[in-house]
């Protein structure tokens, strides 16, 4: 989403959403303005475009579910603005719900009105929106739908000025043809905001007290009313329906995709890439198909990514190559990939992982809350958890830290120049030495001396001329 990075007017800008609807159609017990695109609320996209725009306040409505919005506002970073909620209960049309935050905006600010459904408009959009304001008359944002079922259509005079808003339910065959529609989202000072709310009523189709009445008491009271006309009608989409959503989270997701390719990152297919979160490219970054990253992802320069891979919270470093089926999670602690590193194909890093240059994870293997330094290797079916590991170290097959006692975790020391056979344990807390070797198929439970080879089996026996039991023979 754009930003802009200076304050369109000289007038405050406070921010009304309205958020108090149920959302029926979506058929969840989730409050509609919580449904997730790109990995966040629909709200919150919301709130992101409200905090670029510098706002001074933002007075969230809440309605349906109130409690539940309000504390995954609060739970977000506001520090941006003063976030304020108002309660809408009942719900008795949209000019209602604005009137319930009118004790919360001062009148020497321009009053943005956005949908807590509507998650997608551009900063740029709003920031030429306010400008049309020019906070001393109410600005419309509109635009033009091939099909404008279910919106209210603005009506212009002879000259082409602005005269209302007439909604779909109300309006007569002639305004129903009209095709130019309000958005839903409008700039307007808030002492004649105001002033037009005290004077609505609900003398219409659906008896209730339409937001967009305020256009004809501007036009009866003399004052122009602006209109901006945008083109992209994805801007102004709400979320109704389960449909919608996915509608809406491809569409997003494909404007994240023409961003990372403008900026150099080569995607194998747009349409198959899932960012629910923040991803950051360098130069020659490469990203192959189905892949999802969540979180804070930041990729280096040459960074390869293989199919089907997932990937969250995580820093790899140049030249890495996160082979296919790979699931990265870094969850609060973080995993961060060294240089030139070669991960997967279906590792699995945790939480904690810490890589350094030219480390090899490879199959089927699990690193969690670890260090691994520089050319260490890990490349078949074992487990490294809570372990420090030097340079160079070889961790055979089958091998894995016993870290857990049932109580406490406790961590595993392998020096640098350490080969660990296949199918070994390493009972922490335990350290091994130096260039030592372990046997494979050993329980280590005691610290090994450097540069020695440490066995610890049960002796092989066999038993000559060694039959089998029989099943018992059947009754």
């Amino acid at each position: 989403m754009s930003s802009t990075q200076q304050q369109p007017l000289h007038a405050p800008i406070d921010v009304v959403v309205m958020a108090a609807g149920k959302g029926t159609r979506m058929k969840s017990a989730l409050p509609k303005v919580l449904h997730r695109i790109g990995g966040r609320a629909l709200l919150q996209h919301v709130l992101d475009t409200a905090a670029s725009l510098q706002s001074r306040k933002v007075v969230v409505i809440t309605g349906h579910g109130a409690d539940q919005v309000e504390a995954a506002c609060l739970a977000e970073d506001t520090a941006q603005f003063a976030l304020e909620f108002a309660r809408q209960e009942p719900q008795l049309g949209t000019g209602h719900a604005v009137q319930q935050a009118l004790p919360h905006l001062a009148d020497d600010g321009v009053v943005l009105v956005l949908s807590g459904d509507v998650p997608l408009t551009q900063a740029d959009t709003l920031f030429h929106l306010i400008t049309a304001s020019g906070g001393n008359k109410l600005a419309l944002l509109t635009l033009d739908m091939a099909d404008p079922t279910g919106y209210g259509r603005i009506v212009r005079g002879s000259e082409g000025s602005v005269q209302a808003i007439v909604e779909q339910k109300d309006a007569t065959p002639e305004q129903r043809a009209i095709r130019e529609v309000y958005s839903g989202i409008m700039a307007v000072p808030a002492a004649s905001l105001k002033r037009w709310l005290a004077r609505l009523d609900n003398q219409n189709a659906q008896k209730e007290y339409y937001l967009t009445d305020i256009v004809r008491f501007a036009v009866a009271d003399g004052e122009s009313v602006a209109a901006f006309k945008i083109g992209d009608a994805v801007q102004v989409a709400g979320v109704n329906s389960p449909v919608q959503l996915a509608q809406l989270e491809r569409a997003y997701q494909l404007g994240v995709a023409h961003r990372l390719m403008e900026e150099g990152v080569r995607l194998a297919d747009p349409a198959r890439l899932d960012v629910r979160g923040d991803l950051s490219c360098a130069h020659d970054v490469s990203i192959d198909v189905n892949c999802v990253f969540m979180g804070q992802v930041n990729l280096g320069e040459g960074v390869s990514i293989g199919a089907n891979c997932v990937i969250a919270n995580a820093v790899i470093a140049a030249g890495a190559v996160i082979h296919p089926f790979t699931h990265i999670d870094g969850e609060k602690l973080g995993v961060t990939v060294g240089a030139g590193s070669l991960i997967g194909p279906f590792a699995r890093l945790r939480p904690g992982a810490r890589l350094g240059e030219e480390v090899h994870i490879g199959n089927f293997v699990e690193v969690k809350n670890s260090t691994l330094a520089r050319g260490a290797k890990a490349n078949h079916l074992a487990y490294l958890g809570d372990a420090t590991v030097g340079e160079r170290v070889n961790f055979g097959a089958g091998s894995i830290t016993a870290n857990y006692d049932g109580s406490n975790k406790h961590r595993t020391v392998i020096e640098a120049d350490v080969h660990v056979g296949s199918n070994c344990v390493l009972v922490a807390p335990v350290t091994l030495g130096a260039g030592g070797t372990v046997g494979g198929g050993s329980t280590i439970t005691k610290d090994t001396a450097p540069g020695a080879l440490s066995v610890a089996r049960g002796k092989q026996v066999a038993i000559a001329n060694w039959s089998r039991p029989q099943k018992a023979p059947k009754a």
